[in-house]
This record gives structure tokens, C-alpha cells and sequence, in this order.
């Protein structure tokens, strides 16, 4: 048998308190758990009764953890478990913790998922296979993840993938459009949009050249190729060289005979 001889706060964090058993310090614990169990001076404590007081204890210092975890952004079940594990606490412990944490409305997957789905497709403009991925590494169960990503409507994907596109045509403005077309649907992979949106992108997207933006931009990637074919390539073999690396650019082919011609004729 054991008795509280003493309870004294902490200097460091005044909500949690030192507790002495026959005039010797035993254990702390927050002021919660002082509360729950009734310690008092005088209190009469069996050792079952330390045991059950200690493991609420750690539960309290798992939850206080993840609350202040919390606070900075919302997270998963699966981040705030790792931060607790990776603290050192208890599987028990933690899965205790976490149960309190969902009853209180703290940690929600659902709400978490939904928030983390506007997040990616407003401020980053990711599609659904590589916001997908982010709910992944976020410990989402795939069936959330299929629930979630059902509300990103094809319509809402378009429209999100259509400003990105815009940006690269406004880009790319020294570029062929086969060229900015590739950089189209380059970037729109990447970003997680499947094939079907990019080819509908890429339908209602136009891309003309008139005939002075033609010259300007072959005077620019003509006058490359022309100078790496020319130091291993001549004649023939090297105009061919160039007339096929500046058709794969997207270059129409009376735009390509016209360079090859002036520089024929600066040689001659």
C-alpha cells in the first residue's frame, strides 16, 4: 500500500504535476489525469491503480503530442501515428490516442483527403494520378482515395489543364507549335492529367506562326544545327542532317528549303 504524501507542480509546465508516495517522488502526470483519478493527498494507491494512472499518463503526453502536431496543418492518421511511434510511445498507446483524436474531431481522413484534393489542384494544378500519388504517400486507403478523387470532375480537369497550356503557349512564343504542343503535353503528364485531357487540350488549343515569326525562329534553331552538322557533315549529307532535325521541330518543309537555300548561298 502506498500513500500520496505530496503534489507539486512543475516548474517548467504547470500543467503537470509530481506526485509522492510515501515521501518519495513515484510518477507525473498532466492535470487531466490528476483530475480523472482524484489525486489528493492522502489518496491511498494500490500498484493496479499506479499502472492504470501511468498508462493514461502516456496516453495524455501521445495525445498533447499530436494536438500540438496538429496545429501547424492538418494531417493523416498515418503522419500523426508515425510522429508518435517515431516519439517512442507504445503501439497501445498510440492507437489510444489517436481513437481520442478522431472522437474529438481532430483527425479526419476524409476531411484531410477532401482538403488536401483543393489544395493540389488549386495551388500546385495537379490532375488525379499524381494527386492520387500524394494521398498515397499520406497513408490513404485506396478506397478513400477513389471516393476523393471522384469530385474532380473531367469537365473541372479540363478547365484547370487548359490554363496550364496557356502558360506554355505564352511561353513559347520562340517555339515551333509541334514544339510547344510536346511542351504541352509534357508538362500535363507530369502534372497527373491523363491522355484523353491532353488530347482534348491540345484539340482546342491554336497555334499559328505568321511568316516573319517562322523566320525569326529557324534564324535561331537553324543557325545551331546548322553549326553541329556542319563540323561533321558537308554538302548534302549535312543539309539532310539539318532538314530532318528542323522537320522533327515542327519547321514546314518550304520554311526549312528557304534557310538551306541563304546558307548555300552565304558559301558560295
Amino acid at each position: 500500500m502506498q500513500v500520496i504524501t505530496k503534489i507539486g507542480r512543475q516548474k517548467n509546465n504547470k500543467e503537470r504535476y509530481n506526485i509522492y508516495l510515501n515521501d518519495e517522488y513515484a510518477f507525473a502526470v498532466d492535470e487531466g489525469t490528476l483530475i480523472k483519478f482524484g489525486l489528493i493527498k492522502g489518496k491511498i494507491l494500490e500498484q493496479f491503480d499506479i499502472d492504470e494512472i501511468t498508462y493514461e499518463d502516456e496516453i495524455a503526453k501521445a495525445f498533447n503530442k499530436a494536438l500540438s502536431f496538429l496545429s501547424f496543418q492538418m494531417r493523416s492518421e498515418y503522419e500523426v501515428k508515425k510522429k508518435l511511434f517515431d516519439a517512442g510511445h507504445g503501439e497501445a498507446v498510440v492507437l489510444e490516442a489517436i481513437r481520442k483524436l478522431e472522437a474529438l474531431g481532430f483527425l479526419n481522413d476524409e476531411t484531410y483527403s477532401k482538403a488536401l484534393l483543393e489544395t493540389k489542384k488549386r495551388t500546385m494544378k495537379k490532375g488525379p494520378r499524381a494527386i492520387r500519388q500524394d494521398l498515397k504517400k499520406k497513408g490513404i486507403d485506396k478506397s478513400l482515395q477513389d471516393e476523393v478523387l471522384e469530385t474532380f470532375s473531367y469537365e473541372e480537369q479540363l478547365e484547370i489543364a487548359i490554363q496550364l497550356a496557356e502558360k506554355e503557349v505564352r511561353a513559347g512564343n520562340r517555339k515551333t507549335p509541334a514544339q510547344v504542343k510536346q511542351k504541352i503535353q509534357d508538362v500535363l503528364l507530369r502534372k497527373g492529367y491523363s491522355f484523353s485531357i491532353v488530347s482534348d487540350v491540345l484539340e482546342r488549343i491554336t497555334l499559328e506562326r505568321e511568316e516573319d515569326e517562322w523566320a525569326a525562329m529557324i534564324a535561331t534553331q537553324g543557325e545551331k544545327l546548322w553549326s553541329k552538322y556542319a563540323a561533321k557533315f558537308a554538302g548534302t549529307e549535312r543539309n539532310l542532317k539539318v532538314k530532318q532535325a528542323l522537320y522533327q521541330k515542327g519547321f514546314p518543309i518550304e520554311v526549312i528549303n528557304c534557310f538551306i537555300e541563304e546558307k548555300e548561298q552565304e558559301e558560295a
